[in-house]
């Protein structure tokens, strides 16, 4: 059987991006995916599956050399973040705020995850096993043996990037706590009636949030936009029924003015679940990403979540091997889940906060939260202390 240092199951975007920076430490890696991504034009209309890629995201992808490509093709600066419920205590963070350019950039995931696979067609030290797909896992004291569907190989470290559905996970009898929220998210691609837009915003309600990203180019309405619609399940499900000018209208009458005119372009919907890995390790087992964790995604954190876990890893392998120590050690790799799993759960926890407390019906929780708002809009201490801060750890700095 071949042999590699490490072998990454999923070539996903927290996959590849923890296949090329273990290879940039001089380790000999497989990368196991079932779909190569298709390949990019410019006259595809946009993917639904896009994400909020954070400054910290950015200077990582900048570091395996994907970053420049993904911006050559289609991605979107934005400064500001607007969040209220009661337009009275509408809150806007700016870029401005923390000495930034901008806070990050909306970029498609497919986009995200080709222009890492063009830099993995460049590396000699990795080597791509696709299609293909893994159909068992065993361990023993010196190396993990996979056998995938069209080969079988040997590696001394095996990283789960596959996914919340992950094989991996299950196969090293790794459980799962989490729950499902009893809602679903649609995804609604959009022209709009304004050109490209330097902001992102989401707006508050009993029945969940509504939310605007901002899409790279202009349209023959104006700009693009992707828009984020959560609901119970059981609407979502009804709109997602709807033709798309059936559903320009409920959007046009559910969202705020700030829309402004739009088109309906594409749609989709997902269900909101909460899953975290009751460990990140076992044995010869690392989980990434999803396999890992899944978030509420109210506030685009999954896969910047993700892309820490890949730089936290990348620290621990190479802080290991500078001090001479043997870095794919139980002991050496277990420092990886020391260094993410309290910051993942103190955000998932975070956001299960922010989701319970503006879907509260309460008049007074209510209230209390839309003063809490405005205060940390209008007080200067709070204004240059909290959010700014909070802001800074949302951008990973």
């Amino acid at each position: 059987m071949e042999h590699f240092d490490c072998v990454v199951i999923g070539g996903g975007m927290v996959g590849a991006a923890s296949a090329l920076t273990l290879a940039q430490l001089g380790l000999q890696v497989a990368l196991v995916e079932q779909y190569q991504p298709k390949d990019y034009s410019a006259e595809q209309s946009f993917d639904l599956r896009v994400s909020a890629i954070s400054l910290a995201s950015q200077n990582l992808l900048s570091q395996i050399g994907a970053w420049q490509q993904i911006n050559e093709w289609r991605a979107c600066p934005y400064k500001r973040l607007g969040v209220w419920e009661h337009e009275s205590a509408y809150t806007e963070f700016n870029a401005d705020d923390i000495e930034e350019t901008h806070l990050g950039h909306i970029v498609e995931n497919r986009l995200i995850q080709l222009a890492l696979w063009q830099q993995i067609n460049a590396m000699s030290n990795i080597r791509a096993f696709c299609p293909d797909s893994l159909v068992s896992l065993t361990q023993d004291n010196d190396k993990a043996t996979l056998i995938l569907t069209n080969s079988s190989i040997t590696t001394n470290l095996v990283i789960g990037a596959d996914g919340a559905q992950s094989k991996v996970r299950q196969m090293s009898a790794i459980g799962i706590t989490g729950w499902d929220y009893q809602q679903s998210a649609m995804l609604i691609n959009v022209e709009t009636s304004m050109s490209q837009q330097d902001i992102t915003w989401q707006q508050f309600s009993p029945t969940g949030p509504v939310a605007l990203l901002p899409l790279a180019g202009e349209s023959s309405l104006g700009g693009y936009a992707s828009l984020v619609w959560y609901h119970q399940r059981d609407e979502i499900t009804r709109l997602a029924l709807l033709t798309n000018s059936q559903l320009q209208e409920q959007v046009l009458k559910h969202f705020p003015k700030q829309l402004g005119d739009i088109k309906v372009l594409a749609k989709g919907a997902f269900p909101l679940t909460r899953r975290h890995a009751n460990t990140y390790q076992h044995k010869r087992v690392l989980l990434l990403g999803d396999a890992a964790h899944t978030i509420n995604p109210m506030a685009g954190q999954g896969v910047n979540l993700g892309f820490k876990d890949v730089i936290a890893l990348q620290h621990v392998i190479a802080d290991a091997i500078a001090n001479g120590e043997d870095w794919h050690d139980e002991a050496v790799l277990a420092r990886y889940e020391q260094k993410r799993r309290k910051e993942n759960l103190l955000m998932m926890s975070t956001m299960d906060a922010l989701y319970a407390g503006f879907s509260h019906p309460s008049p007074v929780i209510k209230a209390a939260r839309n003063l809490a708002l405005l205060a940390v809009n209008k007080v200067p201490f709070l204004n240059s202390t909290i959010k700014n801060k909070a802001l800074a750890y949302a951008c990973g700095l």
